[in-house]
């Protein structure tokens, strides 16, 4: 079984971000990059389909230089080997990232089975990339996905969490899946994982991006949530306030 993760270099969760003055780009001079989380857990599941079914797993990221060290840090954890489709580092829109990965897809010696994605990434949100890209190779594509099996015949079980249960899919392989985080819990690299990932094979190569079919006119930063304090009192005069706040949200 070939399994193909495509991850993405990405700002640190949680991290404050600014904008450059031109708001056309994330300041990331004083950033720190890691995977996004859905795609940290479809790097795992790669690895845990692989390790159940025998075969390669692969991860490929596009993505400046410095992106190697991503797939390193997934190399370190188990996965064979790396994709790196080299950029310049600005971003590139979904249809030229989808478009880059079906060519990189289309010159592998060998299909892959199922090739993954994290059902959106931590930075521009699009949901569009996994589904460009199976609708360009002409298979079959299930998201939001928080559970995997394998079947008999190379069929493909998929489950999705929704209210009340689970909805699930089954398709026949090769096949496009998006996971969330959640599916799985990732692995943390360990020392001798991370000496192995150095020997580990990446081949880099730097497509042509082509003319943006979108136009990015600028970028805005979410207003930040208000916070509202109130003084209820001060000693023993403030409980008949706290009992009638108390009240009003129903805790009594």
């Amino acid at each position: 079984m070939r399994v193909l993760v495509c991850v993405k270099r990405v700002p640190l969760t949680g991290g404050k971000i600014n904008l450059t003055e031109d708001e056309q780009a994330i300041q990331t001079r004083h950033l720190g990059f890691t995977v996004s989380p859905h795609e940290e857990c479809g790097a795992e599941e790669a690895i845990r389909l692989v390790d159940a079914h025998g075969g390669e797993s692969v991860a490929l990221t596009l993505g400046p230089a410095e992106a190697e060290e991503q797939l390193r840090d997934l190399m370190a954890i188990g996965i064979d080997r790396g994709i790196h489709l080299l950029t310049d580092g600005s971003e590139w829109d979904p249809q030229a990232t989808a478009a880059a990965i079906v060519a990189a897809v289309e010159v592998e010696p060998e299909p892959f089975d199922l090739i993954l994605f994290g059902t959106e990434s931590a930075d521009a949100g699009n949901y569009q990339v996994a589904i460009r890209v199976a609708y360009a190779l002409g298979l079959p594509v299930v998201n939001g996905i928080k559970g995997i099996a394998v079947h008999d015949g190379g069929v493909l079980h998929c489950e999705r969490e929704v209210s009340g249960g689970r909805d699930v899919y089954e398709v026949t392989m090769p096949a496009v899946v998006t996971v969330m985080e959640g599916i799985n819990l990732p692995r943390y690299p360990s020392v001798p994982g991370r000496m192995r990932a150095k020997r580990k094979p990446v081949a880099a190569s730097q497509p042509s991006k082509p003319d943006a079919k979108l136009k990015l006119v600028r970028l805005v930063l979410p207003e930040a949530s208000g916070k509202q304090v109130e003084i209820l009192g001060h000693g023993p005069e403030a409980a008949p306030r706290v009992v009638e706040i108390l009240q009003e949200i129903g805790v009594l």
